[in-house]
């Protein structure tokens, strides 16, 4: 884990909690995923059959899961990085870089809720399903909207440590 994860504060420590409980929920869900699409492999083989709808659970499982490690990665500081052009930054560099992240984090969470809380609306009012198992495809949009809040608020903390970073060396 990244230094800001040890040096964080009390509001950092508690969204690092929830969000590692969030992205164990996402690996859950994954792993749902994965048993469903080996136990239709298996059928299909032994049955010639796969379980109807299999892909459909796929779909919207694994959107949902994807979705649940975003937070985790931003408030543990795991996003991918470009560690060559930091590597002899100061301190106060580093601390401003992760501003900045945690800004356009910020910025791109809250637009995504935005747009994906009416493209949920839209699933809503139009009934929108799956085809073969009638899953309300709302379901998955509710639980990316989760996610992406959860991710609102991690910025907000990585925001709130880089700034304390920043003015306190």
């Amino acid at each position: 884990m990244s230094d800001a994860v040890h040096n964080g504060t009390r509001l950092h420590g508690l969204v690092l909690r929830i969000c590692t409980a969030w992205a164990i929920l996402g690996g859950v869900v994954l792993l749902a995923v994965v048993v469903v699409n080996v136990a239709s492999v298996i059928a299909a083989a032994v049955f010639n059959k796969g379980l109807p709808g299999d892909f459909e659970l796929t779909e919207v499982g694994v959107a949902i899961a994807a979705f649940s490690f975003l937070p985790y990665c931003q408030i543990a500081g795991l996003n991918v990085t470009a560690d060559i052009f930091t590597a002899r930054a100061s301190k106060f560099w580093l601390s401003l870089f992760s501003m900045l992240g945690a800004i356009v984090a910020l910025i791109f969470g809250a637009v995504l809720l935005w747009r994906m809380y009416y493209g949920m609306l839209d699933q809503r009012t139009y009934d929108t399903t799956t085809a073969l198992l009638q899953i309300p495809l709302w379901w998955g949009y509710a639980g990316c909207l989760l996610s992406l809040a959860l991710l609102v608020v991690a910025s907000f903390a990585s925001l709130v440590d880089a700034l304390t970073d920043m003015f306190r060396r």
